[in-house]
């Protein structure tokens, strides 16, 4: 049976882009046939799209980390034929041919079932970035911190992760500090929850100095570079941490000083190979004691406005999640 997907290939003059018609067969093995309902556009869906080496290698590809749809073919006990399943992560649009298609066939083990306080919509909206949201914030509360530690500071606040972080970390009763390079979104930053919203160039302050004043109760980065250093400076005494993204870079300036005299935590955050049954832990978290209404986030995208919207989130310009409907 054909489908619409999503392909980026390589050619002479670099990498273009297109919607093309494919074939069930064409897919790889697996033994989940699902029909794709809704993805969603990550940072890393981009470099995909883009030719990034570190990403994607093999061309032509369907990017698309993200999918959750409706189980057409199972050849494994956990799954029937109807059953609605959630799948982020592992090889999903990156080397395997990803959510951007009406169609994935995917390991059974990539899987789970999209649990009751969640839709198939309202998963996407969460997607790759809010479950990496969730996985920050989980982990900075199993390291001891509490609304009581402090204000938590997020980074990139207006972006996938940064803005699920903000809505979660507020909805759990923790005073939040948004850091934003777009100062005209400091109304909906506050909107969804933030108490406080500071410029980028303020976050980035001090960035010579070994170590700040101690500020915050916890930080949710996800832009790398010194940012991220600057937020180790500056916690309070036994607080952490949680890195999850280099959009800014991949590489900062660094001292011993905050981890031996203040006791603080770096702590690294990964979506992608985290295992299963701590991913449908987490999912049915998020659809029970920390679900969310997410909907004031997502911007509607469809194969036809997906490659514009690429190019966005690549220059910093997208807000929010971008969610594909198929």
């Amino acid at each position: 049976m054909s489908f619409k997907a999503f392909r980026v290939e390589k050619g002479e003059a670099g990498f273009s882009r297109s919607i093309v018609s494919r074939e069930e067969s064409e897919l790889p093995a697996g033994e989940l046939l699902i029909e794709v309902k809704f993805s969603s556009l990550n940072f890393k869906d981009g470099l995909s799209a883009t030719g990034n080496p570190g990403v994607t290698r093999n061309f032509p590809h369907t990017p698309g980390i993200d999918a959750a749809g409706v189980v057409l073919e199972s050849s494994h006990e956990d799954f029937a034929v109807g059953d609605d399943v959630i799948a982020i992560g592992f090889d999903l649009g990156m080397g395997t041919s990803g959510g951007y298609a009406e169609r994935i066939r995917i390991p059974a083990d990539w899987a789970v079932k999209c649990p009751s306080g969640l839709t198939l919509h309202s998963s996407m909206i969460i997607g790759t970035a809010g479950f990496t949201a969730a996985e920050c914030v989980q982990k900075l509360e199993q390291s001891g911190m509490t609304p009581g530690s402090g204000p938590v500071l997020v980074t990139g606040a207006t972006g996938g992760v940064g803005s699920v972080a903000v809505k979660l970390l507020a909805q759990l009763g923790y005073e939040v500090t948004a850091v934003t390079g777009k100062a005209e979104k400091t109304d909906w930053l506050k909107s969804l929850g933030a108490s406080k919203v500071i410029s980028r160039e303020d976050a980035a302050a001090g960035a010579d100095k070994p170590m700040l004043a101690e500020t915050w109760g916890g930080v949710v980065d996800t832009v790398g570079g010194d940012i991220l250093f600057n937020g180790v400076k500056s916690l309070r005494y036994g607080c952490s941490l949680a890195a999850c993204g280099l959009v800014a870079a991949p590489t900062f300036g660094a001292s011993v000083l905050p981890f031996i005299l203040r006791h603080v935590n770096l702590l690294g955050i990964d979506s992608v190979q985290l295992p299963i049954d701590q991913k449908a832990a987490l999912w049915q978290r998020l659809a029970t004691d920390w679900h969310m209404d997410l909907s004031d986030l997502e911007e509607v995208l469809t194969l036809d406005t997906l490659s514009d919207a690429i190019d966005r989130i690549l220059a910093g310009q997208m807000v929010g999640r971008g969610v594909l409907h198929l």
